[in-house]
């Protein structure tokens, strides 16, 4: 053999072993838990004509079991995607995106936080997420052929504990954070400031898109003396965040009709028989950056006159590459007193933020649904683990409640908390929380009615009604948004609010003309066109626009077009754009794709799932909302993200609960071949809802299968 031919031979051999080591490391070295104690669950799942699952257990852990299992037979795929992420292996699924997750999962600690206080949890609670992760074990293990990662399974308690630690703060925008000083940028402009300024960021529902709409109607201001609550979430219609739907009844007593997100035991929002609750995303501010003072050697910060060693490992990211090919990649995660470190060209930087290091937020939403009253409610809400997002509460004693939930951190005054912050220093960082009773809250207002569209807590209520000042440590925001300023305006507006009403105005699709909106379109009516012609033309055809995207109009997508860039200018508090460039590109766009800018609504803007293609309305942070999309080849957008899972309560003036609800697919949101893909597509489209048959006989005549998994 020649030499050639050697080295050849020992290359080929080297690029097999290089092959192997690729494909087999990362399920080698993956950890395997162990599963819950060996339990026989006592569980029913019923599907209504909808195909939403209805749980009946024994226990409120067989009920879980039942959730996991039901939620498994719709969606198993993003269900795998969550569990992978609690163990920090999501890249070894998609790659190097969910490889950054997985960084973030190691840098706030959040196994270690689990492992540490696991044990310490109720029993009860500890229960239910054994039954959970033993029903998507007993899922996978009956559809190995579905499973899409090696040694993912078993999952414990511990797993499905976790998902909520790495999730919660995102909901008030520390991914913002993160990306700006991983990236050396700015950071993200903090949340207290002019009223309405043009101000210039939050993963929990997407990017600059985290949303929602919540409407509260108090006896008083009914005409028939019900209280009224509508739940609309703006969540993804797909993915780690997108809503499902469900209802559960334990013979204990446990009894819930609302929606979950994957890897929850249990409803995260909707009402049981005599009380009900939605949430909308807030955003104060809870995150406070410091910048570290280091030795020359960078291993070491000074903290107050000294030095300390800054807490240092080694993690592995998996980053898939193509087939079984799994490249490793080594990073390393640091902690200050503050919190986690990240470094970038300009220094290293220690973050804290609300809620930090622990996961009582497992035990409070599950006390949440078991509240039977106003009073035992708010002591689930005491626990103060969840650590973001409003709370809008309604029951059948006529009890309206909002309250601005955060999990403020105790503050030093003397300090810009805005700003970043001297990490050298004790005098600028007082450990724990503020306490509950210092949470800003509005209840029973004379107005008769609450609302939150991701709008300062100050405008809820309506004039004369409203909440004072906060204390400026607290950080609380003054945004306005659209919607919030429109819902006060229509509410106000409507002396007797019915269901009929409550409906008009949750479907609204106005812009109120002295929102942030209308000053906008006010800058752009102030354009010259000159002489460009395609520019005279958009600017008078958006002259005549009626202030709605109700689709009825000739100038609805130009303004969807136009409007849909100060939604992510003034939420994300970007600097404000040029209003000539913004109408010109936006004409262009629609003369470009379609030869005209006069297109109705509902060509542009669509519902897309499998072969369903519908026209849809709304608009850019409109009550009926439609924000995020994906750019089709032929110029329309495929909205991805807007009104999710909608949900109507009524208790009447004798305290009866009864819901409608529905979602913009259908529960089976993964499962082409289900008569569920897309099912409520068109009554999402028409502003139909559906029945929510809560109580067992309703369901009589409306079931389309009944087993035991």
């Amino acid at each position: 053999m020649t030499w050639v031919r050697r080295v050849f031979v020992v290359l080929a051999l080297l690029l097999l072993l290089i092959g192997i080591a690729l494909a087999t490391w990362e399920p080698l070295l993956a950890e395997r838990m162990t599963p819950p104690p060996a339990h026989r669950y006592d569980v029913e799942i019923v599907r209504d004509d909808f195909g939403v699952p209805h749980i009946f257990g024994a226990t409120d852990p067989d009920v879980a079991y039942g959730i996991a299992y039901a939620h498994a037979e719709d969606d198993f795929a993003t269900l795998q995607e969550v569990l992978a992420m609690t163990r920090g292996r999501l890249g070894a699924i998609s790659g190097a995106e969910g490889a950054k997750t997985d960084y973030v999962v190691h840098l706030l600690n959040a196994r270690a936080t689990v492992a540490r206080d696991y044990a310490a949890q109720p029993a009860d609670v500890r229960a239910l997420l054994d039954g959970y992760a033993s029903g998507l074990n007993r899922y996978a293990d009956t559809h190995p052929d579905e499973v899409r990662l090696a040694r993912l399974f078993p999952v414990n308690g511990q797993d499905i504990a976790t998902g909520f630690v790495v999730r919660s703060p995102f909901f008030f925008g520390l991914d913002a954070v993160l990306g700006s000083i991983s990236g050396d940028k700015p950071l993200p402009v903090e949340r207290a400031g002019p009223l309405d300024a043009p101000n210039v960021t939050p993963l929990g529902a997407e990017p600059g898109q985290a949303g929602s709409n919540a409407f509260l109607v108090a006896p008083r201001r009914s005409p028939d003396g019900a209280t009224r609550m509508v739940s609309n979430s703006h969540q993804p219609w797909r993915g780690g965040a997108a809503w499902y739907e469900l209802v559960v009844h334990s013979k204990t007593g446990w009894d819930f009709a609302g929606a979950t997100f994957p890897g929850a035991p249990y409803p995260l929002l909707g009402h049981n028989r005599t009380l009900g609750w939605t949430n909308t995303v807030n955003r104060p501010d809870l995150i406070d950056v410091y910048r570290l003072v280091l030795n020359d050697s960078g291993d070491a910060y000074r903290y107050d006159g000294q030095w300390r060693p800054i807490e240092t490992r080694t993690v592995w990211l998996p980053v898939k590459l193509w087939g079984p090919f799994t490249l490793p990649i080594r990073r390393s995660v640091e902690r200050a007193v503050q919190g986690p470190v990240m470094r970038n060209a300009s220094g290293a930087y220690a973050i804290r933020y609300g809620g930090a290091d622990q996961l009582r937020m497992v035990e409070q939403y599950y006390r949440l649904t078991k509240a039977r009253d106003f009073a035992e409610w708010q002591r689930a809400m005491a626990i103060q683990g969840v650590p973001g997002t409003n709370f809008l509460y309604a029951d059948r004693a006529g009890t309206i409640a909002y309250f601005y939930n955060a999990a403020f951190p105790n503050r030093k005054p003397g300090f810009d908390y805005a700003g970043v912050l001297p990490g050298d220093t004790s005098r600028a960082y007082a450990p724990g929380t503020v306490p509950w009773a210092m949470v800003p809250r509005n209840i029973n207002p004379g107005s008769g009615f609450l609302q939150n569209a991701n709008n300062s807590p100050y405008q809820a209520a309506g004039q004369g009604f409203e909440i004072p000042a906060q204390p400026p440590l607290l950080g609380v925001e003054t945004d306005t948004t659209n919607r919030g300023t429109r819902a006060l305006e229509l509410l106000a507006a409507t002396p007797s609010i019915g269901e009929a009403e409550l409906e008009r105005i949750k479907y609204d699709s106005g812009v109120a003309r002295d929102s942030y909106l209308g000053r906008w379109y006010r800058d752009l009516m102030a354009v010259d066109p000159g002489g460009d012609p395609l520019l005279r033309r958009a600017h008078d055809l958006l002259a005549r626009w009626d202030w709605n995207y109700d689709g009825k109009g000739p100038a609805d997508s130009l303004a969807y077009s136009i409007l849909r860039v100060p939604n992510r200018w003034h939420y994300e508090r970007q600097p404000r754009p040029d209003p000539r460039t913004v109408l010109a590109e936006a004409a262009g766009y629609l003369q470009r794709h379609f030869g005209r800018l006069d297109l109705p609504l509902g060509e542009f803007i669509r519902l897309r799932q499998g072969t369903v293609d519908l026209p849809l309305d709304g608009g850019p942070d409109a009550l009926r909302a439609a924000t995020s999309y994906d750019e089709l080849p032929d110029g329309r957008l495929a909205i991805r993200h807007g009104d999710s899972f909608i949900m109507f309560v009524t208790w009447d003036r004798n305290g009866r609960v009864s819901s409608r609800s529905i979602q913009p697919f259908g529960s089976a949101t993964t499962r082409p071949d289900s008569k569920h893909y897309t099912d409520q597509a068109r009554m999402f489209v028409e502003h139909r809802l559906k029945p929510v048959r809560f109580d067992p006989p309703q369901l009589r005549g409306h079931t389309e299968r009944r087993y035991r998994p």
